[in-house]
């Protein structure tokens, strides 16, 4: 434990690359880290070993927006599974010593491969050694490779390192087959992809209050970033945490067709749980997708099947 303190207390966030000076030898890496996944972790996990071995300090430079949303901005389909602070939380727990959350415009994306090396990594970060996934690519129209930085790192000295493609290839993980299989249902698979439980977070709000009428009250959670993946409409078996309590539940994603709602609702009934938590913010952990969401005839039905729903959670 005060191992895992220690590490969140080391981490400092810049909003700026501007933001960032006067660190000593640092090491760096970048991407987008959409889901900090296994195969995230093994460039992550290369990064602080070498800054932990060669007196330097681990450096993370990462996007907001998701440059897919910049560039491609009629494409309204990409949706994350990290919110920004997921993410940071993510990170936190895996060593890092500094993220730079650096404004994603399409003006920076015009910079080339070269101003980039020249501009960022050498007069601006002084960049000791840079990290990189194997097939990593940089500047305008993705020109910049490998083969570029290792042409210019003896020009601006500096080291550079790529991942090997086997190495990440044997963890066969990426952002993709996450979101492929949590929109498709596949809790349990994007939880192994992920190496923790995938969490949405989100504000309880006042709903119609007709769970709590047969015996399931329900915390309606309102989501306020709109680029967070929700999985496929369903019921769950999760784990939510409130006020750093975590209890069993379970989950519905979905219309709620027998009451007659009409738009996309996210109710969690908490087991064994009555206190009033309007408004308080609460984390869900999702487990495992029981079934479909289904019309029901009348509440009657709906109780009978909640309460199945729940044994079968329990009996797991």
């Amino acid at each position: 434990m005060n191992k895992v303190l220690t590490i969140l207390q080391i981490l400092k966030i810049y909003s700026n690359i501007s933001e960032f000076t006067g660190v000593d030898r640092p090491i760096i890496t970048t991407g987008t880290f959409d889901g900090v996944h296994f195969g995230h972790r093994k460039i992550i996990d290369r990064l602080t070993k070498i800054a932990d071995s060669s007196n330097g300090e681990s450096v993370i430079l990462t996007f907001s927006p998701h440059p897919r949303m910049v560039l491609f901005p009629d494409d309204h389909g990409l949706q994350l599974i990290n919110t920004i602070e997921e993410k940071i939380e993510l990170l936190k727990n895996a060593g890092v010593q500094h993220l730079i959350i650096h404004p994603f415009t399409v003006d920076f994306s015009r910079m080339t491969s070269i101003q980039f090396v020249r501009d960022i990594l050498v007069s601006q970060f002084k960049t000791h050694k840079l990290v990189i996934g194997y097939d990593h690519h940089f500047g305008r129209n993705r020109e910049g490779s490998f083969e570029h930085l290792k042409e210019y790192s003896p020009l601006y000295g500096f080291e550079v390192e790529e991942i090997p493609v086997q190495l990440l290839d044997d963890v066969g993980v990426s952002s993709t087959k996450i979101r492929n299989a949590l929109l498709s249902g596949k809790v349990d698979l994007a939880n192994e992809y992920l190496g923790y439980q995938y969490p949405i977070s989100g504000r309880v709000v006042k709903g119609k209050q007709i769970g709590r009428q047969i015996g399931f009250p329900t915390a309606n959670i309102f989501v306020e970033d709109s680029t967070k993946l929700i999985p496929k409409e369903g019921v769950y078996s999760v784990d939510v945490l409130v006020n750093d309590i975590k209890y069993q539940a379970m989950m519905n994603i979905g219309q709620s067709p027998t009451v007659g709602a009409k738009s996309q609702r996210l109710e969690v009934h908490i087991f064994d749980f009555d206190q009033d938590i309007y408004e308080y913010t609460i984390k869900v952990f999702l487990k495992e997708r029981i079934r479909d969401e289904v019309h029901f005839e009348n509440l009657d039905f709906l109780k009978e099947q909640l309460q199945k729903d729940k044994n079968q959670i329990l009996s797991r």
